[in-house]
């Protein structure tokens, strides 16, 4: 602002867009990744699936599979928080009760999403 004689002249500002300002800001995408061993089953994939996660039967067979072939499959894509505590609902779910030699639950870990 400046002052010309008794008048007060306010210079032009940005103009800022409102819809900018009020859009909330994503938190950045983590996924679960489930880690293979020879130490469960499928039955037990599909099953901590559908109690951890409440993913289809077939939706568990799949990650099952995946899991099998791949070495690893991602269980669910979510905040950094979210991710962790399902990480820890996997290390925490046991072990299997089908396979005698089975010690304990599965291996899980986090990764951030590549941004695209």
């Amino acid at each position: 602002m400046t002052e010309h004689g008794s008048a007060t002249v306010v210079a032009p500002t940005k103009k800022r867009h409102v819809q900018d300002d009020q859009r909330p800001k994503r938190q950045p995408r983590y996924n679960v990744i489930l880690w293979d061993d020879d130490d469960h089953s499928y039955e037990y994939v599909v099953l901590m699936m559908r109690q951890l996660f409440c993913h289809s039967y077939s939706k568990g067979f799949e990650i099952a599979k995946t899991v099998d072939a791949s070495g690893r499959a991602a269980v669910l894509t979510t905040t950094r928080e979210h991710a962790e505590l399902k990480r820890d609902q996997i290390h925490a779910f046991g072990k299997d009760m089908l396979i005698g030699r089975c010690k304990g639950s599965m291996s899980a870990s986090i990764e951030p999403v590549p941004h695209e």
